[in-house]
């Protein structure tokens, strides 16, 4: 055989993967013949491949210095370079490889890979068009580009690029890469089916598997979405961010414990992982272990300080938790502002909106769920009955997904802007343009909300309105509230906002159906008393259940209908009323439930016992307008002070306790006289449709008012754009 054949033969051994047979030819060329610079270079390449990494680098040096204008040794030593690791190396080669050949792709494409890989985002952008000015078919140089402009927040760029690499070359990756783009762009239909298409063509490759269960769960299926993660996880067992998203997914789906256990693996696979515990958190919440879930909030904090969502759902979560008073849960809130709003406060502009007192005024809303949502039977009343000669309405709407309820809403708004997916600054400056000179923030602290947008103070006046605690915003003027939720005098300390009080009640409620009728006094059939609670299970605590254990022991032969998750959080509840003396039989649970169904089960219930210290919200108006009178307790904080307001505003102040053995004996009190329940059951619908609590008009009437005393304010003070705080 000679030299030729024989390199001829290695080369087709090393281009088939053998690569021993490889190495032993291209040694016994070597062996003949010291100076083949080819078989030198190769045999390099192996022995980098196998982790020689001196040796192979001494022989791609050597073959170069022998062969100094071969551009192909030149752009392998770089690829080998940018393999092991050694960015600025790979620089330094890729640059010489480009001055010897400065029209080579590939020397381009490997400057761009280790500019990138150094954080010189903008050079190596440079470097991958240059490439492709070059070479316009490299469907990797596309690939690379439209990765690093997807990695820069330039997703809508990078698909043009990532669209144009499929067209190039239909590699799974690449199909993998679009998807994942049209992912980020919401475009959640085709990105489901470009992430099938990539794990149909590799399906071993668990981190195909893993982008399609992402895509499958954004399109809303949940079912195959866990399957492909349990598949994803199957083919990659220490795949830390697939458990984490199976866990979330077994949280939507019901199946808590599940959940809990495919979190703690996650952070078994990776202990210091913030959105695990994020995660976690919100799960043991849901099973009503709020403790809990506070401690696995202040974790995540603690692994991510800058992280926004765990933080949130922290300073949010302690409404929710015994103990916690006013002026704690403020101080909390203010460490969340410290952290994430008074750096962008500092470089908020100045606003030059007409100070006009008595011009139209324009007000903006921002809301992630202006949709088939629990917040849209307060948004559709307020809506529906603007003013719209005085005011013109703007909606800023976060929805991915439209529904009948939007388009309800849109049709309220005088200008509607869609800005889901559009970044906080992007969306600040729409606000800035179409010069607002009121903001409201309808979701604060609660899921998609959008704090930091209004930490860039996008209108001279901002204000929040979702659920009546404070938001710690120091870019947030004020927050709406009433005279039962806030007595004059008595909280305001408690709140960085200024509060601004409503005549009647901070709630405004609107069920968007007549359906289902009430029915009958459940009681007079059955031959026993219901009691009920279909609260979110997050606002029960032991206290709680305590208090209601005594209520069903001084009401002989009572039940207790309650909302739970399935599973271990329903035998723990059953084990607590065994150990309160209370015969299990008696306790009854449901699920979360559709709507209509969720209705219909209130005709089943007598008397609903409210949770503390986080009282129902629109649970309660539901309970009330199905004829089921709501007995609550009033706490230390304004979320225990909703029943208090709704009871208020149904001259109904004889339910709302100041004690727990008050709340008792009321309850008891009530389920002993039939005839004064039947004739609530009978009246109770009338009278919330009679009172303030469904008079939109009235209650829009009072937003208006507030939001031109607000501007009264605002015009008459003077005062710098940079100290919002109003006058007294």
């Amino acid at each position: 055989m000679t030299i030729g054949q024989a390199m001829e033969a290695a080369v087709a051994h090393h281009s088939a993967g053998r690569l021993a047979e490889a190495e032993e030819m291209y040694r016994a060329i070597l062996a003949q013949m010291p100076g083949n610079v080819y078989a030198q270079h190769y045999l390099g390449l192996i022995q980098i491949s196998r982790g020689q990494r001196e040796e192979g680098l001494g022989l791609l040096r050597a073959s170069i210095l022998a062969d100094p204008a071969n551009i192909q040794f030149r752009t392998n030593l770089a690829s080998a370079l940018l393999e092991m690791g050694d960015a600025p190396s790979a620089e330094a080669a890729a640059r010489e490889a480009i001055v010897w050949m400065p029209t080579d792709a590939q020397a381009h494409i490997n400057l761009g890979q280790a500019l990138w890989r150094q954080s010189r985002r903008d050079e190596a952008l440079a470097a991958m068009t240059k490439a492709l000015e070059l070479q316009p078919q490299r469907a990797d140089a596309c690939q690379h580009l439209g990765l690093y402009l997807m990695d820069m927040g330039r997703t809508k760029e990078a698909v043009t690029y990532l669209s144009r690499a499929l067209q190039l070359e239909s590699s799974p990756a690449n199909f993998a890469n679009l998807g994942t783009a049209m992912l980020k762009l919401g475009e959640f239909e085709q990105a489901a089916s470009l992430s099938a298409k990539a794990a149909s063509m590799r399906p071993e490759m668990g981190e195909y598997q893993f982008n399609l269960g992402l895509a499958l769960a954004a399109t809303g299926k949940q079912m195959e979405a866990i399957a492909a993660l349990k598949r994803a996880i199957e083919l990659r067992p220490n795949h830390a961010e697939a458990y984490s998203k199976l866990g979330t997914l077994y949280k939507e789906t019901g199946q808590l414990d599940l959940a809990i256990e495919t979190l703690r693996a996650a952070l078994a696979l990776q202990p210091n992982y913030p959105s695990v515990y994020h995660n976690l958190g919100m799960v043991q919440a849901s099973m009503g272990q709020v403790p809990d879930a506070i401690e696995r909030f202040r974790k995540a904090v603690e692994q991510d300080p800058a992280g926004l969502d765990g933080h949130s759902a922290l300073v949010y979560t302690l409404y929710f938790c015994p103990g916690y008073d006013g002026a704690a849960i403020l101080r909390e809130h203010q460490e969340w502002n410290r952290r994430h709003v008074s750096p962008l406060v500092r470089l908020v502009q100045p606003h030059t909106n007409d100070r006009n007192p008595n011009r139209r005024l324009r007000i903006g809303y921002v809301s992630p769920d202006f949709r088939e949502h629990v917040l849209s039977f307060y948004h559709v009343p307020l809506l529906s009955n603007h003013d719209h000669q005085n005011f013109d309405i703007f909606c800023y709407s976060d929805v991915r997904k439209p529904t009948a309820v939007t388009e309800r809403i849109k049709g309220y708004a005088d200008n509607w802007r869609d800005i889901a997916g559009k970044p906080d600054d992007e969306v600040a400056s729409l606000i800035r343009d179409d010069r607002i000179d009121i903001l409201v923030d309808l979701t604060m602290h609660m899921a998609n909300g959008r704090p930091l947008l209004f930490a860039r103070k996008p209108a001279p006046i901002q204000v929040a309105w979702a659920y009546p605690g404070t938001t710690g915003n120091e870019a947030i003027d004020y927050r709406l509230t009433d005279p039962y939720s806030d007595p004059p005098g008595q909280f305001d300390q408690d709140y960085s906002e200024q509060s601004i009080r409503l005549p009647d009640s901070f709630f405004i409620y609107d069920p968007l159906t007549s359906e289902p009728a009430v029915n009958p006094l459940p009681a007079q059939t059955n031959g026993f008393v219901t009691f009920g609670c279909l609260n979110n299970f997050m606002k029960t605590n032991d206290a709680v259940l305590d208090a209601w254990a005594k209520v069903l022991a001084s009401v002989p032969n009572s039940r207790l209908l309650l909302l739970a998750p399935a599973g271990s959080t329903r035998q723990r509840l059953l084990d607590r009323f065994a150990r309160g003396g209370i015969d299990t039989s008696r306790i009854e649970f449901v699920g979360r439930q559709p709507r209509p169904k969720y209705l219909e089960t209130f005709n089943r219930i007598d008397i609903s016992l409210d949770t503390f210290p986080y009282n129902g919200h629109t649970t309660s108006l539901d309970s009330f307008w199905m004829g089921v009178p709501v007995v609550t307790l009033i706490g230390p904080t304004v979320v225990g002070r909703a029943g208090w307001c709704l009871c208020c505003n149904l001259n109904l102040r004889e339910l709302a306790a100041q004690s727990e053995p008050q709340f008792i004996q009321i309850a008891s009190d009530l389920a002993n006289d039939l005839p004064r329940l039947a004739d609530l059951r009978a009246s109770l619908r009338l009278r919330m449709e009679s009172s303030p609590l469904m008079n939109g008009k009235r209650f829009a009437a009072g937003v208006e008012n507030a939001y031109r005393e607000m501007w009264r304010r605002w015009t008459g003070a003077g005062m710098s754009d940079r100290n919002q705080n109003p006058l007294p």
